[in-house]
């Protein structure tokens, strides 16, 4: 039965809490001549920081990064200003002197303990907490060069609840930067209930605020727009990605008019769960929460500005119960485990988000000229309660058990599918174990294919599908195609993460062939990569889906089978 904790621990491993810690602390404006007392850093082997090092300008004032390896960077840079909760964020205030970009900006507020705090990676990190978290993170080789680079904006996961831009190393852009010579950009903006709370029935103040959220991140976009040249990037070409909530986000931003133009190819990774991805609130169960919310803090209407200084924690265990109730009468299952509750989300009010990203219809009309790359993971959440009981898992997995043990289990989890199931298995992945069997995600697997499967029928740009399948190694092989386990490569970054990944031979040649194909489905909207085969766009019949595993290759509905077998109804 699913647990408060687990709960919790769920949000937090949407986002992968290994949190990362990074050395600089400035975030102040000084007056250009006051430039060298105050941030005067010495070159010291590849890092070069100093008065006029990485000044860059943009519509609000100049800022100061500095420069590691030769690549760019810049923390904290505002791109809007939230000055009240649940209010559109307004154009950024401009300032006079230099303005250090050093250290990464506040982030949304959320519930503390939201995140593991283990010495799995770098040492946990508290990152200040504001409303007013409308900041991003730059990566780029070059600055006023002349150049033209593609543009990637990293949009984090956490669902619409939790999570930052740095939460994790892996997020660290400098590398795929430096990898294929792109423009990296991260993104910090408002979520949960200060992010999608419907106050639009209380005045014309709050018409936007059951999505300022994505409206903060309209917002980015539009700052890259009309900034972005400046670090060396093309505002022409730009691509947004993320991974688990990151991915829905995508989602929300192909499928609102309001984002057209602004961006010009998606990568969804794993970003599609029931109750976040293809399927955004109803505006009468936003409407519901809201009623419920009030209520619990006991604010009527004519009180509701009250809501602009009640305390975080306050609004926040109200709104909680409200998200649960209401999740009751509207029987909306959870996303992981039993019961019904509803989680943060976009909500669909017929303008701003004028559907779901996908219907019965079809795929969302405001996305159907964007190319589009969309995978899962094999295994997911599947073997979650291993990851979160190590030490037990280490010394009994499916590496350690006999082969009688094997079957017991098969007949335990399938019943008198077992052999079925089993079959079909290892006809989809040859590769595999028998006892991989029991590792089959299908809660991220089958929305996502019903994603592939509508923007394919779509007509518009094509849409190319992938599976991670590789299995990590590390912790006698508990970890497998885990949830997130995708994002260092892509990033080019499983140095980062090689407690849970290892450096072995083949991690680092599929993280060549993972970070090349997002930065040339970034650059020419066609992912490939030197090794790889050609990938082709995937249609209902043909069904091509690159399986990047020890031996990457090329498949068409080579799961099909099994997906019937284990769920039937789809």
């Amino acid at each position: 039965m699913k647990t408060a904790r687990t709960k919790k621990t769920f949000l937090s491993l949407l986002s992968l809490g290994l949190l990362m810690c990074i050395p600089f602390s400035e975030g102040q404006v000084f007056a250009a001549d006051g430039m060298k007392a105050n941030t005067a850093r010495m070159e010291q082997g590849d890092f070069l920081a100093g008065p006029g090092i990485a000044v860059a300008s943009t519509e609000s004032g100049l800022v100061q990064g500095y420069v590691r390896k030769g690549i760019y960077t810049y923390h904290g840079v505002p791109y809007a200003e939230a000055k009240e909760r649940f209010v559109r964020a307004e154009r950024v205030t401009p300032w006079q002197g230099v303005r250090l970009a050093f250290d990464y900006g506040a982030i949304a507020p959320q519930e503390k303990g939201g995140f593991l705090n283990t010495t799995w990676e770098d040492p946990a990190r508290e990152f200040p907490m504001d409303n007013n978290c409308q900041n991003l993170n730059i990566w780029t080789p070059g600055i006023a060069d002349g150049k033209k680079r593609p543009v990637m904006v990293w949009l984090h996961g956490g669902g619409f609840s939790a999570g930052s831009s740095a939460e994790i190393p892996a997020y660290d852009g400098a590398n795929l930067s430096r990898e294929g010579d792109v423009v990296v950009v991260s993104v910090n903006h408002r979520l949960n209930v200060l992010g999608h709370f419907d106050l639009s029935a209380y005045g014309e103040k709050y018409r936007n605020a059951d999505n300022v959220g994505i409206y903060d991140l309209v917002d980015a976009l539009r700052w890259v727009r009309d900034n972005i040249a400046q670090f060396g990037g093309d505002p022409a070409n730009v691509t947004i990605f993320g991974e688990s909530g990151g991915g829905a986000k995508v989602l929300a931003l192909m499928t609102t008019p309001y984002a057209k133009g602004l961006f010009h190819k998606g990568i969804v990774e794993s970003g599609a769960v029931p109750t976040m991805g293809p399927v955004f609130m109803p505006k009468e169960a936003a409407a519901r929460v809201t009623e419920l919310t009030l209520e619990k803090l006991g604010i009527t209407s004519e009180r509701i500005e009250e809501l602009q200084t009640i305390s975080y924690e306050r609004l926040t265990a109200a709104s909680n119960e409200a998200l649960k109730q209401a999740g009751e009468e509207f029987k909306v299952p959870q996303a992981l485990g039993t019961g019904y509750g509803m989680s943060w989300e976009p909500v669909i009010d017929g303008d701003f988000m004028p559907t779901n990203p996908v219907t019965a219809d079809g795929f969302a009309a405001a996305g159907k000229d964007i190319p589009l790359l969309i995978g899962s993971k094999r295994t997911e959440w599947t073997n979650f309660s291993d990851i979160m009981q190590m030490e037990k898992a280490q010394s009994d997995n499916k590496n350690t058990w006999s082969a009688e043990e094997i079957d017991r289990r098969l007949k335990g989890a399938y019943g008198d599918k077992a052999e079925e199931i089993a079959a079909a298995f290892l006809r989809a992945y040859p590769q595999k174990k028998r006892a991989d069997a029991l590792y089959v995600d299908t809660m991220i697997r089958l929305p996502i294919k019903e994603i592939m499967d509508h923007k394919a029928m779509q007509g518009g740009a094509p849409v190319y599908a992938y599976l991670f399948a590789w299995d990590s190694p590390m912790m006698g092989g508990v970890y497998m195609s885990y949830h997130t386990a995708e994002i260092p490569f892509v990033f080019h970054n499983i140095d980062r993460a090689e407690k849970s990944i290892g450096t072995s031979a083949e991690a680092k040649e599929l993280e060549a062939q993972m970070s090349r194909a997002w930065i040339n489905f970034a650059r020419t909207g066609k992912p490939e990569a030197p090794g790889m085969p050609n990938w082709d766009a995937y249609t209902l019949q043909g069904g091509a889906t690159m399986m990047f595993d020890v031996d990457t290759k090329l498949v068409h509905h080579h799961d099909a089978e099994l997906l019937k077998l284990l769920a039937p109804a789809q």
